[in-house]
């Protein structure tokens, strides 16, 4: 469909994150939004600008929600999270009439498949971490395991090299095998520093991420991630990836099929702990603009990763449209792809809304209808950082229902704002319902002022176990003023 983006544009958004509600903020903004209808009303935020949609994305109740589509006269489906891209309800709810911002199931492969993404950036020769696929826990286990065999000479060595030997023999022949290690070996496996990356190959809500140093801490990854089903299904495929050191940012693109708009950078924090230490999060806190690439590596990224990328999807006869996000490490060797994502990044949307200059509705419109090439779209000049309050416990098991209180306070200043990630709005009363509960956000002219200003805002804010990290940019402001 090519026409026009409606004066009066009714659009449904689906999910009920803190990446929706800073998605309806904007929407909301919108001189060309009709009627704002959401899936999830329970988010305290979205409730204040959406009507509720009676209907589920549950592909298993497609059709209602087609039909209630139809009834409210829906213009526009705008999708924020991967599950129900990944599940298809773009190639179901799209129509001659009705536009979907968001990729088709194929092209959201790009995320729910890291063994399909592998697979396109090698054939691209997109730049990125060498890596092998397995689905198996046997097989994943050799692969780490391999070379200990043949690296013990002298008389004392070599029976833990036989050892070691004995373990791939039963491991090839035996998949099912649970093998134990003399002390001495345990003591080898527990110090040797051997680097990898650990992966979920399907969708875990971003944390089937696993950073392993030792040999062991890759076997317990591989352990945790296939045999004790941590991530489900994502895990029934691993993906052990080299390891890539450097700093890691955010690049998000709007795709129409052939034309690329490329978004301000952004830089996330996963690790739940101050200096970024600690097991990997959805999201601890993002800023934009990152500093962190100069316009010839800006230029380089696109050229050589983001086209890339959608052309060898239009040869596997895919048009991309919606977001596409590349997770780039800085290495020594230049920026490489951690992964791909087939949607807004979740925090980096908050500070992106909040810098936004442009109409929203109009922008995914056109995203959706093929002619971004005509869009406006601009940033503001000004820093935003956005601190995510987390719940205690939280990226592990955390209790829901404590009470919320404080949040006008918060946001009394012009220059903050509030985004709901993890809360219940119910009979009046706000409490927490989810790890990540709020995106505090704040607007100015530096990060370390915007950074400031973002945990003073969280100070005012008060739910019982609330924790969240006050270094958001840490590394960039410990070189240099941004």
């Amino acid at each position: 469909m090519s026409k026009s983006c409606p004066d009066q544009c009714n659009v449904l958004l689906v999910g009920g994150g803190g990446r929706e509600h800073a998605i309806a903020w904007k929407l909301a903004q919108s001189p060309k939004l009709g009627k704002l209808y959401a899936t999830d009303c329970s988010n305290g935020g979205i409730a204040s600008f959406a009507e509720p949609c009676e209907e589920t994305w549950d592909p298993d109740r497609i059709f209602f929600l087609n039909r209630w589509c139809n009834t409210h006269d829906i213009d526009l489906i705008v999708v924020g999270p991967e599950i129900p891209l990944a599940e298809g309800i773009a190639d179901e709810l799209a129509t001659e009439t009705r536009l979907v911002f968001g990729p088709t199931k194929d092209a959201a492969k790009i995320e729910s498949d890291k063994s399909y993404a592998k697979d396109l950036m090698r054939q691209a020769n997109i730049p990125t971490a060498d890596a092998r696929s397995f689905k198996n826990a046997a097989s994943a286990r050799q692969y780490i395991l391999r070379g200990l065999d043949r690296e013990f000479t002298d008389n004392r060595m070599q029976e833990l090299s036989r050892e070691v030997f004995e373990i791939l023999e039963n491991l090839s022949n035996t998949p099912n095998w649970h093998f134990q290690v003399s002390e001495e070996l345990q003591a080898i496996l527990d110090k040797r520093v051997d680097p990898c990356v650990v992966k979920a190959s399907g969708l875990a809500a971003g944390k089937g991420v696993i950073v392993c140093k030792t040999v062991s801490e890759s076997l317990d990854a591989i352990h945790l991630i296939m045999e004790d089903r941590a991530f489900g299904e994502a895990g029934d495929t691993v993906l052990i990836e080299e390891f890539m050191a450097g700093q890691e940012v955010s690049v998000l693109a709007l795709v129409d099929g052939r034309t690329i708009w490329v978004l301000d950078l952004c830089q996330d924090h996963k690790q739940v702990g101050e200096g970024d230490i600690g097991p990997n999060t959805g999201g601890m806190g993002a800023y934009s603009p990152a500093p962190l690439l100069d316009d010839e590596a800006m230029e380089f990224v696109e050229r050589e990763i983001l086209v890339p990328a959608v052309d060898g999807m239009r040869r596997d006869g895919i048009e991309y449209r919606g977001v596409l996000y590349a997770g780039i490490m800085l290495t020594h060797a230049g920026p490489k792809v951690l992964e791909f994502n087939c949607r807004f990044g979740d925090p980096e949307t908050q500070p992106l809304m909040v810098r936004l200059q442009g109409d929203l509705v109009d922008i995914l419109w056109r995203t959706a209808s093929g002619e971004l090439a005509d869009a406006e779209i601009t940033f503001d000049e000004k820093v935003a950082c956005c601190v995510v309050m987390c719940s205690e416990g939280y990226p592990s098991a955390y209790a829901k229902g404590k009470t919320i209180t404080g949040i006008d306070g918060a946001q009394a200043s012009e220059d903050v704002v509030v985004f709901h990630a993890g809360t219940t709005l119910s009979d009046g009363a706000l409490t927490t319902s989810g790890g990540r509960v709020l995106g505090v956000t704040a607007l100015k002219d530096d990060l370390a002022t915007a950074r400031d200003a973002a945990n003073e805002a969280c100070e005012k804010i008060e739910f019982d176990g609330a924790f969240w990290r006050h270094d958001i940019g840490c590394r960039v402001l410990e070189h240099r003023s941004v």
